[in-house]
């Protein structure tokens, strides 16, 4: 039975490493080459000392186990820079496995196997080399005092944002699938020292595993290149904006890299939003259209607690038993070819932001609305004149998110006299207008604390809405059109000319 061994490459990130470099080479094992096909990579970023030439002469001692290829880079391209090139190597050349060494033999090459084993058993996407699992081991290594405690409070920042339980967040010895590379673009990190963390900040967004193992601490007369409180100011920037995406309040490429399929809207029925108040305002056993039904949440709500009877429109189908009867149709291309006078209410909850053409949209929808002259329409939107926004262009921000109110796929964005002025053109009827709070406890969770905002907010709201609500919501009706105007004229005038005739 054929066994193919998995691909390693050990990537040695080397800077002024002419003392050191051959001594990191030479401790690798041998016996790595019973499990793994290993090949080493060393980069010299463009050192001015020999790293190169000691490198390319190892390269070709006859004696090493694994073939070692040294490339140099013409112009620096820093600690994170060189990673990137690293890994872009790993999988251009269809390795399964890289490690990350680096030159000044800080990290133990002997350990190599230890992290590259949970891969191998395929326990893990990510193994970090930790220094902080041993207790007392960091300080016992030499780790200075200072850097030991700098280590500790940044990790306690970085676990408490990003929601992990990593030892530590610092350590350069680290082993990835290259299968987890591929999901993050990595390529537009830093080329500074925090590349390490906004790597890891990826991996967790983008739900990859992430083990550590104990790695023993080594400090010698290595020279320290890290501005230490440089290092911690961009740390601390880094997981803050990943967790102010997280919360829609800013948007950073790098860090959208969540799995495909994963939907950022979720039902909002518990406390004051576009869902409670459709669910308040449509009457028990209605007839409901639900344009834009998302994952038919809301028609559920609408079955179970209204008894209402629900058929939704969207691209993508709900899950089974949500809605009483669904149509696949693309809004962007106009209403759906649905029989409008079936239906008591229609809903376009959170929709209209999405169309390229709403006031088009909403012109044909009002057509088709008036056959029904009780027919309700309930819309809602996002307030681009809520006061976060307003504060942060005033910051000179304008940041589009996965969710909230600078969604990426919002293709129109609506004030409260905006939309007013688009459903009153578009021929309807503004029966209601209601601003509402932010969303709060789904950036917070649902708690006290979140539902307590979300109540002050909603005063504020009713007291100025254009500066306090977060979304809006509009109930209207269509007004009768010329042509249902003048057929009504019509047969009142055939009442009362018939009348006339018989009074003679």
């Amino acid at each position: 039975m054929s066994f193919t061994k998995p691909k390693v490459l050990v990537f040695i990130v080397a800077y002024h490493a002419e003392k050191t470099i051959d001594d990191v080479i030479r401790r690798i094992s041998p016996a790595l080459a019973q499990s793994y096909d290993v090949e080493i990579l060393i980069i010299d970023d463009a050192s001015r000392d020999s790293t190169f030439e000691r490198s390319h002469y190892l390269s070709k001692a006859p004696e090493l186990p694994f073939p070692v290829y040294v490339l140099f880079n013409p112009v620096n391209q820093g600690y994170g820079g060189n990673q990137k090139l690293g890994y872009h190597y790993a999988i251009k050349n269809g390795f399964d496995f890289v490690a990350l060494l680096h030159g000044d033999g800080q990290y133990a090459p002997e350990r190599l196997s230890e992290l590259l084993e949970p891969l191998r058993q395929g326990e893990t996407d990510a193994v970090f080399g930790s220094r902080m699992l041993t207790r007392g081991g960091a300080l016992h290594g030499g780790m200075p005092l200072y850097k030991f405690l700098g280590n500790k409070i940044l990790s306690w920042i970085e676990n408490k944002l990003l929601h992990t339980g990593l030892s530590e967040f610092h350590s350069g010895y680290r082993a990835y699938s290259v299968r987890a590379l591929e999901m993050i673009p990595f390529e537009r990190n830093t080329n500074d020292f925090h590349f390490d963390t906004e790597i890891i900040i990826q991996l967790v967004i983008a739900c990859q595993r992430i083990i550590e193992v104990p790695i023993p601490t080594y400090y010698g007369d290595e020279i320290c290149r890290v501005n230490g409180l440089k290092y911690a100011a961009n740390v601390v920037r880094a997981v803050f904006r990943a967790w102010l995406q997280d919360k829609s309040l800013f948007y950073d490429r790098r860090f959208d890299c969540a799995p495909a399929g994963h939907s950022p809207y979720s039902p909002k029925l518990t406390y004051a939003s576009p869902h409670k108040y459709a669910l308040e305002h449509v009457r028990p056993g209605s007839r409901v259209l639900d344009l834009g039904c998302a994952g038919g949440y809301m028609g559920s709500a609408l079955r179970n607690t209204r008894q209402c009877s629900v058929t939704g429109v969207d691209v993508f189908p709900p899950g089974d038993g949500y809605l009483d009867a669904f149509y696949f149709h693309d809004l962007s291309e106009g209403p759906p070819e649905v029989d409008f006078t079936e239906y008591d209410v229609t809903l376009m909850l959170d929709v209209i932001e999405h169309l390229p053409r709403p006031e088009q949209f909403l012109d044909q929808l009002r057509t088709k609305l008036a056959m029904n002259p009780e027919a309700e329409l309930i819309i809602s939107t996002a307030n681009i004149g809520f006061f976060v926004n307003r504060i942060m262009l005033l910051l000179g921000q304008f940041n589009y998110g996965k969710r909230g109110i600078l969604d990426l796929t919002h293709t129109r964005l609506f004030t409260f006299a905006s939309l007013r002025r688009a459903c009153d053109q578009a021929g309807f009827e503004i029966l209601e207008t209601r601003g509402m709070p932010a969303p709060y406890p789904l950036a917070l969770g649902e708690n006290w604390f979140s539902l307590f905002l979300v109540a002050v907010n909603d005063v504020a709201a009713s007291i100025w809405r254009g500066l306090f609500a977060y979304q809006i919501c509009m109930r209207v009706k269509p007004r009768p059109s010329l042509e249902a105007l003048l057929h009504a004229a019509r047969e009142e005038s055939r009442i009362r000319v018939r009348s006339l005739e018989a009074a003679r």
